[in-house]
């Protein structure tokens, strides 16, 4: 088996939890690895606030080497779990009085503040529910299927275009992006929405004058002592980045050959946290433990146990027909709730995924936090690596 284990702070029998059981999440995640479905597995597993379980299966680059294998405290794009980072963020706001989840976009950005934007709240951003397009895939056909991405490159060439004959008015993305309008009324419908997260960001920076991604480090990453987790990979952590592919491993070359990371433009301008973190499953765990905690962690007070409450409890219950779905899906403020016969966690249970094949919950009940780092081989979504994986976790509480 292409098994590496990593640092722990207590037993599994500490923590009441069967031991037997990882070598069976392991044999899980190595068949994985045979079968070509993913690359490698990196996984955290905390109970009552001690990692008990912390381990890796498998290669660190697509090349499959079996001369470099995957430790546990490798790092890999964590995808929309940053939205989980972005939701506290913004509940830090709210507990500072500086926004409420009532108030309105158009109340901060004034590109929302006219039809048929004005209806959308703060609330409505980190739900899910505010009418605007969501994820490109979401729905087949779709007019929007380039997303609101597309509509800012193109708006972004038309600018230069202007640009290069004098014209000297900055470009303006959210205009570029809103120029395709609403797909519905806010508070109809959960539509995955990562652009509505990185309008959040544009909010942070209006309200607190501070980059979001400055203020997620030093309200967030840094007070929990999240090392690993950044916007940006560092030479350090370079050396460290799980590469799942040509793009990455060009990306990792760059960084550890001195050349600082910078996107193309207008990206380079747009708040990242829809999806933009690169983390470890040992900071993904520290912060988990930090909402299962009640907002405070290792003694560093992150939120108040009422914001924890409210972000973490069920906030809306809507349809969602995204993805082929037909259901009521319930949803917090920046977590997901999942429960169904598929699973055997909690039913007061938070979560979220990434697109980057990774995954934290979070059981209140039975004081577990767990993270996991999958890369995908196929581009498609992998349920044996996901939901399964859930399973396999959770049958070894005692």
């Amino acid at each position: 088996m292409l098994y590496t284990k990593g640092e722990i702070e207590c037993s599994p029998l500490d923590v009441e939890y069967d031991e037997k059981r990882l070598d069976v999440l392991n044999s899980h995640f190595q068949k994985l690895v045979d079968d070509n479905e993913i690359y490698c597995a990196t996984y955290c597993l905390a109970r009552y606030g001690k990692v008990f379980a912390h381990g890796a299966v498998g290669y660190k680059t697509y090349h499959k080497d079996p001369a470099v294998l995957v430790s546990p405290t490798d790092i890999h794009y964590i995808a929309s779990m940053t939205k989980t980072f972005a939701a506290v963020a913004i509940m830090k706001l709210f507990e500072d009085g500086l926004l409420s989840l009532a108030t309105k976009v158009g109340d901060i950005l004034p590109q929302f503040n006219g039809p048929p934007f004005n209806g959308i709240t703060i609330f409505h951003l980190l739900t899910h529910t505010s009418g605007m397009h969501p994820d490109r895939g979401c729905f087949p056909n779709d007019h929007n299927n380039g997303g609101y991405w597309h509509f800012v490159n193109m708006a972004y060439e038309a600018w230069k275009s202007k640009e290069s004959s004098g014209f000297k008015e900055p470009f303006d993305w959210i205009s570029a992006a809103l120029s395709t309008g609403v797909r519905l009324e806010p508070d109809q419908q959960w539509m995955y929405s990562s652009f509505g997260f990185c309008i959040l960001g544009e909010i942070i920076e209006k309200v607190t004058g501070i980059h979001s991604h400055q203020y997620l480090e030093d309200n967030i990453l840094k007070p929990l002592g999240l090392t690993d987790t950044a916007f940006d990979l560092t030479p350090a952590m370079a050396k460290r980045y799980i590469i799942h592919g040509a793009e990455a491993e060009k990306d990792v070359a760059d960084v550890l050959a001195g050349k600082a990371y910078q996107k193309d433009a207008p990206w380079d301008k747009i708040p990242s946290l829809g999806g933009g973190l690169v983390s470890t499953v040992w900071d993904a765990v520290r912060f988990g433990n930090m909402v299962l905690n009640n907002g405070t962690f290792d003694g560093v007070r992150i939120l108040g146990r009422r914001a924890v409450e409210k972000m973490t409890d069920v906030a809306i219950k809507k349809p969602n027909y995204c993805w082929g779905s037909n259901e009521i899906r319930s949803y917090g403020i920046g977590f997901d709730h999942r429960n169904g016969n598929e699973f055997s966690f909690s039913a007061e249970t938070v979560m979220h995924e990434g697109a980057g094949a990774c995954a934290l919950y979070i059981d209140p009940v039975e004081g577990l936090v767990a993270s996991w780092i999958v890369p995908f081989v196929k581009p498609d979504w992998n349920a044996k690596a996901m939901y399964n994986t859930v399973n396999i976790i959770w049958s070894g509480l005692i």
